[in-house]
């Protein structure tokens, strides 16, 4: 399994920025959801910060994932990704100087664009109640810092608000718009209440927005679930679905521990090999043949009986 980098992931990520369309961003939070989004073709995707410190840590988005977990385990996935990735940086750790900091470690590990959001820390998942932001001042700070911090020039900023919920969708587009002004490349609005709301603020930001469709194929209590080419007639730019992906492993290993709990109790096996990949998929999905083509190469020996 090779990875083509003719240029770095910040560049090609501009790249697909710069055609026309809207960019589709499904949430990767391990080898195997980066494997499987490669597989299905998608251009990029976008590291879930509530996934990775969910499946790493096992607990909820609220801040307790920190900067060195987050930067280990999104610079393990860019390190393999034959495709641009972006992170979730959540608030930068800290003041200006932390956020400073914490891009140059993230453009570091490969990352294509880091996500920086205007909540106090230690944050909530956008979608949760009592979320509270800093200043738009301070977060001007904060962006005016990452724009200078970058070391690859193309490394893409997405400066994210999470004002709507507080203020409402006027504050959210000044904010973005005093953000871009500080040197974003992105916006990010979350938790936009209606389709309405999507629309308002596409037409009044000043550069390229970027809109969170959590689960992908399933409703949620706030954002309304529309489709990429809704969204794309509406202006936006971008569109990630951090939540399916995990959502859909979760009930998939639930259901095989439901029939295997089955089979403990009632003293028989049960056979349900429709809720498990077959093993040859499983290997192909993980590279196993190029695994095998190496070990021919490099350490024939190990391969005799």
């Amino acid at each position: 399994m090779t990875t083509p980098k003719s240029s770095t992931p910040a560049a090609r990520l501009r790249a697909l920025l710069a055609e026309p369309g809207i960019l589709v961003c499904p949430g990767v939070f391990d080898g195997y959801s980066l494997r499987l989004i490669e597989q299905m073709g998608f251009k990029t995707a976008n590291i879930t910060g509530a996934g990775l410190s969910e499946s790493n840590l096992g607990w909820a988005d609220v801040g307790i994932m920190g900067y060195a977990e987050n930067v280990r385990a999104s610079g393990a996935l860019a390190a393999i990704s034959t495709i641009p990735l972006s992170a979730d940086g959540d608030t930068g750790y800290g003041n200006a100087l932390n956020v400073y900091f914490t891009v140059q470690g993230f453009d570091r590990a490969g990352i294509a664009c880091l996500l920086i959001e205007d909540q106090v820390w230690p944050k909530r998942c956008g979608h949760m109640e009592g979320k509270q932001v800093i200043s738009a001042e301070e977060h001007v700070e904060k962006i005016q810092a990452a724009a200078e911090a970058r070391i690859d020039p193309d490394f893409v900023i997405k400066a994210r608000t999470d004002s709507t919920a507080i203020y409402g969708v006027g504050e959210a587009i000044r904010r973005l718009n005093l953000y871009a002004e500080a040197g974003a490349d992105m916006l990010f609005a979350d938790a936009l209440r209606s389709a309405e709301d999507i629309a308002t603020v596409a037409r009044n930001v000043s550069k390229p927005l970027s809109v969170n469709m959590g689960f992908g194929i399933r409703q949620r209590s706030t954002t309304p679930l529309l489709s990429a080419r809704q969204l794309e007639d509406m202006g936006v730019k971008a569109v990630s679905y951090p939540r399916m992906l995990t959502a859909a492993a979760i009930q998939g290993m639930k259901n095989a521990l439901d029939v295997f709990g089955q089979s403990i109790r009632e003293e028989r096996v049960i056979e349900r090999p429709d809720l498990l990949v077959p093993f040859d998929e499983l290997n192909d999905l993980m590279g196993m043949t190029h695994l095998e083509e190496l070990q021919k190469t490099f350490a024939p020996v190990g391969l005799k009986p």
